[in-house]
Parts: C-alpha cells; structure tokens; sequence
C-alpha cells in the first residue's frame, strides 16, 4: 500500500479527518472543527489536496477522498496503529498513553521502516484499542468485538478494546484494570441503571456504569464460573 510522495504532515492530518468523518462526505465546518482550524484555512488545504487528486470537492455537498486519497489515508493510520502496537507492547506504554505518541510517530514516511515495524511486530491485525490496522496489500481486518452492554450476563469475555478514545475513560479503565487482553464474566446487570458487574478469574469483582459498557469493546469466550 504505496501512499502518494511528498506529503505534508498537515496534509496527512486532513487526509485521515476526511477518511474519519466522510460518509461519503463532510462539510468543510465540521472538518475544520476536527482538525481544530479556521474554516477558512480548511478550504484552503482542501483545495490544495484536490490539486493533488486526492480529495474531491464541491461547495455546498462537501469533501470526499478519491481512491488515491483513500490509499494515502490507509497508509497514515497503518503507521499510527502499527506505532501504537509498538509503543503498547515492546516499551510498555498504557493504552491510554499511545495516541498522541503515535500521531507525531504516523508521518515518519519510510515504507522500508513500516515493513520491518510490521514484520517485528509480528504483522498484528488490531492496535490496543481493538482498532482494524490496514494491511499492506490495503486490505482491512474485520471490526473486532462487541460492545459489553450487549453482552448477556454469565458471558466470559476478554477485553478487545475501546470504541471511546477520551482520556478520561482510558485513564479510568486502565486504572481499574480492564485493559486488552483480561479476562471477565458478567456476573449481574442492575435493572435500574445498568451498571455491569463483571468478575475475573482471581475473584476480583468491578462495577462498570452502563455509559462506560457501551464503550468497552470485547470478544465474548465460552463461559465458565470464576474461581472463588
């Protein structure tokens, strides 16, 4: 997956806003409020990426990626997520902690550097998060888990990931431990407010508001009852 040469870090930046927001597009506000700029100063670099043949626009129906632009903003976040895998896994950063390192990271542009990052990583499929990481050939892994409060109580399940990236949940869930890869049963569901009670396999016993369940992301296991 060959993103085209001689892009800007900034360029990058509105390439992966547009691929986040387009459905099949974005107004030039609300893109301008995702990279935090004027929306003037959006139009602009709009402009300058249409140029390129990488963003189609039109005023008025908003902006859209062209293939190439889709290719270009594939190819940003293979290298955001391969780092975040990295940062996570090889020098013990929090997933709460691998965001903002791996976006300073993701405009390192040295395909040969991605290929070996990918290989020594063992060609992951999913960053901490539990988000798809693209593939080479530009392909993409299928979405990986469910949200727990779709879980029905007695389901073990392991973390996958997080489908709300702000700190403050992050910090939180890192705190109490429930991070990718651990182990949980839904033990009780609390019909008032829906607070989730899950329990690991030592016993240890967690109560999660229903907000925090919608954003917990994870991959249901054959059940069992945790040791006592």
């Amino acid at each position: 997956m060959n993103a085209p040469a001689l892009l800007t870090s900034t360029e990058e930046n509105y390439l992966k806003a547009v691929f986040a927001l387009a459905q099949p597009r974005i107004g030039t506000n609300a893109l301008a409020d995702r990279v935090q700029t004027k929306a003037s100063s959006a139009t602009d670099m709009i402009q300058r990426l249409a140029e390129k043949g990488l963003v189609e626009y039109e005023r008025y129906r908003g902006v859209g990626l062209t293939p190439s632009g889709r290719v270009a903003a594939a190819a940003v976040i293979r290298r955001h997520r391969l780092w975040e895998v990295f940062l996570a896994e090889k020098l013990g950063f929090g997933w709460h902690e691998v965001h903002d390192l791996a976006e300073e990271l993701e405009h390192v542009q040295s395909p040969e550097l991605i290929r070996r990052l990918d290989a020594f990583l063992d060609t992951p499929s999913y960053d901490p998060h539990g988000d798809p990481i693209p593939r080479a050939d530009g392909t993409w892994p299928t979405v990986a888990g469910v949200r727990l409060d779709q879980v029905p109580v007695g389901q073990s399940f392991a973390v996958a990931g997080a489908a709300d990236r702000t700190d403050e949940l992050l910090d939180y869930l890192h705190r109490v431990g429930m991070v990718p890869g651990t182990e949980w049963t839904l033990v009780e569901i609390v019909p008032f407010d829906g607070t989730r009670t899950v329990q690991n396999r030592s016993g240890r016993t967690l109560d999660l508001s229903a907000l925090a369940a919608r954003h917990v992301l994870v991959q249901p296991q054959e059940s069992q009852t945790p040791d006592a």
